[in-house]
């Protein structure tokens, strides 16, 4: 999984957040996400049930196979 600021972070069926930090140079986890429900800011490490969607795309163009890029 890799993630560039602007991206959307989907955990589970209902949670988005917004990437606003990608500590590591190669875009991989943990990542700096503020969510768009209650606007609070943490620090994420993704699990199984998680997809990044590019900044531009809609949500429902979640790729099947999981959200690498």
């Amino acid at each position: 999984m890799r993630a560039r600021v602007g991206d959307q972070l989907i955990v589970g069926t209902d949670r988005i957040g917004v990437v606003i930090g990608v500590p590591a140079s190669d875009g991989s986890p943990p990542y700096i996400v503020k969510w768009l429900e209650g606007g609070h800011i943490a620090m994420v490490q993704p699990d199984q049930y998680s997809r990044i969607v590019p900044a531009g795309q809609p949500i429902g163009a979640l790729p099947e196979a999981g959200g690498a890029r």
